[in-house]
């Protein structure tokens, strides 16, 4: 497998040395330049003293349209079971009651 981790190590190289990286103090200065490459799909590598500690990307877009009630109808059946009561030790360990 030595081919596998040549190619894991240029993905890794290429992900670190094309994403933008800032320390905070200049992500702080600069906030709106960046917010703005961010909002057109940019990447930022947000270091302390040129570590990395976090990675700011944009937020997938919300969908344009609502999504359809009932697109599963008919795929899979709830089982009477779904209904019952769950048993007393579940429920108390779900309200903290058990140790």
């Amino acid at each position: 497998m030595p081919g596998l981790i040549a190619i894991d190590l240029v993905h890794y190289l290429v992900y670190i040395m094309v994403m933008i990286r800032l320390n905070i103090y200049e992500a702080k200065t600069h906030l709106s330049r960046y917010l703005s490459m961010i909002r057109k799909g940019e990447t930022i590598l947000l270091c302390k003293r040129n570590q990395p500690i976090a990675e700011i990307r944009p937020l997938q877009s919300r969908r344009a349209e609502r999504r359809p009630v009932g697109l599963a109808r008919g795929q899979f059946a709830v089982p009477p079971e779904f209904f019952e009561p769950l048993p007393e030790d579940l429920m108390q360990a779900i309200q903290g009651e058990v140790r």
